[in-house]
């Protein structure tokens, strides 16, 4: 038996679309003898789909794909096709006996073949932690009283799970009670660093737990703020992985499964720590910019370790010629920094302009000497200049359509080190979800790498002063980021705790970390969550970033 696992990049709404790279995909595991295809979770509809799922129309535009899909691939004769899509059962459907499942929404999995739907499943077990909230929009299967599906398929009984259903106990033993031989698992995991490794891990828990061979196929590509990472792949019934499709890429990784019921197909290494980063940031880059429209991106470049990290990401993700740098020096901006800023953009062969900003800081500082007489200058003199550059960069992004990259870190974002309507300006956050000491990991990484550059050499792209320069925002006089906060390795050492690990400060106290160091970051953490709201939306790479799996008060009391 030959079985292959459709891993596509899926576009929320783009029904037509997702329906026909699917059919593609279809039709050449068809051509390579494939007798089985198993798409992602809710493939036809993109994921997540969110509140798409509350318009009647969109649920109708599904059900009208499902059926054409099925018709269009009626051709390809002994192939079934197992493709993830919402679904409601309706009044004359399958269930007319059972009442409450009727117009209720389920994600579901249908099993497609002679250009019918053979049957349906519908997931039994709903995520709703982190980025998850499929509670508000579906039911489940269970709950609904549907049975399990399992379907013969080339002489193997096949039995089909969706996502979350595999990282339970229940869903896999009902369809091996059914008659399952081999588990099918369709998926729509988002990415954070390591997670791949943690699926493997608990799938093959699960078919050493029910002696079955399991097949996952997962989703690759980014939507909105999440990423999805592919790497497809087979565990045999002892738990060993025999297959994976490489990571950040569409594939279709196609599987012989023998006598033995061992699957085995091509075996791609996994990603080392810094390279899932950088593809899944670029990933994000890439698919939020073309899938949204956007003819390029434009970046405030300072000279700095940030700007310069969201640079390389970017050139990555959309060719040098997609991407325009702007620096806006100020009186206090470094000359090595304009060296730097210019050297990097010479390597990567983008646009570079530069735009003093200081008769317009003048200009400002003129307009309001008269309400500020007798008052010190202080940060409000400092985020003039965040907010002149910031303006700047979106009346180019108004005149261009291009939309402007922030590059600001998961470090800065935590302790309010931003400032709104300045540095925070813009349209796609995209290290927002990177903290300051991975960010330099990323530098150094990516400076390993052996990169093209604009004069033909090969070599780093990042100037090493960059990288090495102690950080600063360059607002005041011989200003450094340690001014201001603790030291990156403690500042992000806590946050981990803290934000991503829900740790409280006594526990963090007791973990070795000094009380003021602890008291200090939590207190920034919490008293800016008023400009975290503000703020872009950006690329989630850890289990937990700011945004769809924050969701703090402003208005809060609790100090713990």
């Amino acid at each position: 038996m030959k079985v292959a696992l459709a891993q596509i990049n899926a576009t929320v709404g783009d029904i037509a679309g997702n329906s026909r790279r699917v059919a593609q995909a279809a039709r050449k595991a068809h051509a390579a003898g494939a007798s089985l295809v198993v798409a992602p979770e809710l493939a036809l509809a993109g994921y997540p789909p969110e509140d798409l799922l509350l318009r009647p129309a969109f649920m109708q535009a599904c059900a009208d794909a499902l059926a054409g899909l099925a018709q269009e691939l009626s051709d390809c004769a002994g192939l079934h096709v197992i493709v993830g899509h919402p679904h409601q059962f309706g009044p004359h459907g399958d269930l007319r006996s059972r009442s409450m499942a009727v117009q209720q929404r389920f994600n579901a999995a249908s099993v497609l073949a002679g250009g019918r739907v053979l049957g349906t499943y519908c997931k039994r077990e709903l995520p709703n932690y982190q980025v998850f909230d499929e509670r508000r929009y579906f039911a489940s299967g269970r709950d609904a009283g549907l049975p399990p599906l399992v379907v013969e398929i080339a002489g193997r009984r096949v039995g089909v799970l969706i996502c979350e259903d595999a990282w339970f106990e229940e869903p896999a033993r009902a369809a091996c009670a059914a008659g399952a031989e081999l588990l099918c698992v369709l998926n729509a995991s988002p990415f954070h660093l390591d997670k791949a490794g943690e699926r493997e891990a608990r799938m093959a828990e699960r078919a050493r737990a029910t002696c079955r061979p399991l097949l996952y196929s997962h989703l690759v590509g980014g939507q909105d703020e999440v990423v999805f990472d592919g790497a497809s792949f087979a565990v045999d019934a002892a738990g060993q992985v025999s297959a994976r499709a490489a990571a950040f890429e569409e594939a279709l990784l196609v599987l012989e499964i023998g006598d033995d019921m061992v699957p085995r197909g091509a075996l791609a290494p996994v990603p080392e720590l810094e390279a899932q980063a950088w593809a899944a940031l670029v990933t994000g880059v890439r698919d939020y910019l073309g899938k949204n429209g956007f003819p390029g991106a434009i970046i405030g470049l300072s000279g700095g370790v940030d700007s310069a990290l969201v640079l390389a990401l970017a050139v990555d993700a959309l060719g040098a010629e997609k991407v325009r740098t702007v620096m806006m020096p100020s009186p206090y901006t470094a000359e090595i920094s304009r060296i730097d800023a210019r050297e990097m953009a010479a390597r990567l062969g983008v646009r570079y302009d530069e735009i003093g900003i200081a008769p317009m800081f003048d200009a400002f500082r003129e307009s309001l000497a008269s309400q500020f007489t007798g008052l010190a200058e202080d940060t409000t003199e400092e985020n003039l200049q965040a907010r002149i550059r910031g303006t700047l960069l979106m009346a180019l992004s108004n005149k261009l359509g291009a939309i402007v990259l922030t590059t600001g870190n998961k470090s800065e974002m935590a302790t309010g080190y931003c400032t709104l309507y300045g540095d925070m300006a813009g349209g796609f956050a995209v290290i927002k979800d990177v903290a300051k000491t991975l960010v330099y990991r990323l530098a150094a990484w990516k400076n390993r790498q052996p990169t093209p550059r604009a004069d033909g050499s090969v070599g780093p792209v990042i100037p090493e002063r960059i990288i090495t320069r102690p950080p600063s925002a360059e607002l005041r006089p011989d200003q450094t980021d340690q001014d201001s906060l603790p030291p990156y390795e403690v500042l992000d050492a806590i946050l981990a705790r803290y934000m991503e690990d829900d740790q409280g400060i006594e526990e963090i106290i007791a973990a070795g970390f000094a009380r003021a160091d602890v008291e200090r970051v939590t207190r920034l953490i919490k008293f800016n969550e008023y400009k975290r709201r503000q703020a872009p939306v950006g690329i989630r790479i850890t289990h937990r970033a700011f945004g769809r799996d924050w969701r703090y008060p402003i208005t809060s009391r609790f100090r713990a």
